[in-house]
Order: C-alpha cells, then sequence, then structure tokens
C-alpha cells in the first residue's frame, strides 16, 4: 500500500496546536512542536501517512501465541489448588 500524502497550509497557531487546511478543505489540528521552526500562518506543508506493516505483521503474529497464553492462564485460575 502506497503512502497517502497530504498537502495544505497552517490556518493558525492557537497555542500548542497548529490549526491545519487541507487542499480539500479538511482542517487537521497538529502538534506545534512537530512542525518546523519555520511554519507560521500561511506557510505550505505537506505531510505523508503511512502504515507500519511490520509492526502490524508483528501484531498478527504474536495475537495466537497471547490467545493461547490467555486461555492456559484463565483456565488455570478456574482449576482447584
Amino acid at each position: 500500500m502506497k503512502p497517502e500524502i497530504y498537502k495544505g497550509r497552517v490556518e493558525r497557531i492557537e497555542g500548542e496546536v497548529a490549526v491545519i487546511r487541507l487542499d480539500d478543505n479538511t482542517e487537521v489540528l497538529w502538534p506545534a512542536k512537530n512542525l518546523t521552526p519555520k511554519a507560521a500562518k500561511g506557510v505550505k506543508v505537506q505531510f505523508t501517512v503511512s502504515l507500519d506493516l511490520a509492526e502490524e505483521a508483528e501484531q498478527k503474529t504474536d495475537q495466537p501465541a497471547t490467545a493461547m497464553l490467555n486461555d492456559i492462564l484463565n483456565v488455570s485460575k478456574d482449576q482447584p489448588e
């Protein structure tokens, strides 16, 4: 899956939050500390969103093991000592 690229302009900065108006008129609230120091009202910005496929695959791999462990632990809790 290819990354999505979003473009827009900094509409305003309200304290710790920058309000970015995307080209499709969507408003995005972004931590101002994560913008470049030169970012100010009216500056064009672009950001990319992509999936972390490696982490996603790792989570899927861990899920069956976690489920099995939970089953084992739950069974042992229900059994008398």
